[in-house]
């Protein structure tokens, strides 16, 4: 499944989908996001058990400031709507996958 470009018109729909949901918080311009964003695309290939999206924090201030996202890289992990886990900064892609258990 390919990874979702996550805005305000279709966050509410993403957040209460009934799969566990990544989120990874990033801009353009930072080095470290340049790092996880092929994790996390790889992740969305070869998992479509989850539903994996990416946030622009530039585009998308409210959301990210609704999900309290201070640094970039964030990786959020949604079950059921609601954060279960949350990270920041450059994970290794064994970690993430283990967020999303």
């Amino acid at each position: 499944m390919a990874v979702i470009s996550i805005n305000e018109n279709n966050f509410e729909e993403i957040k209460n989908s009934s799969k566990t949901v990544l989120i990874d918080f990033f801009a353009d311009w930072c080095g470290p996001c340049k790092m996880v964003s092929p994790i996390v695309d790889k992740i969305a290939e070869e998992h479509p058990e989850y539903i994996v999206g990416k946030v622009n924090v530039d585009d998308e201030p409210d959301l990210a400031e609704s999900y309290g996202v201070m640094s970039i890289p964030t990786l959020v992990v949604l079950k059921g709507g609601e954060v279960a886990k949350k990270s920041v900064g450059v994970q290794p892609k064994e970690a993430i996958l283990e967020m999303l258990k």
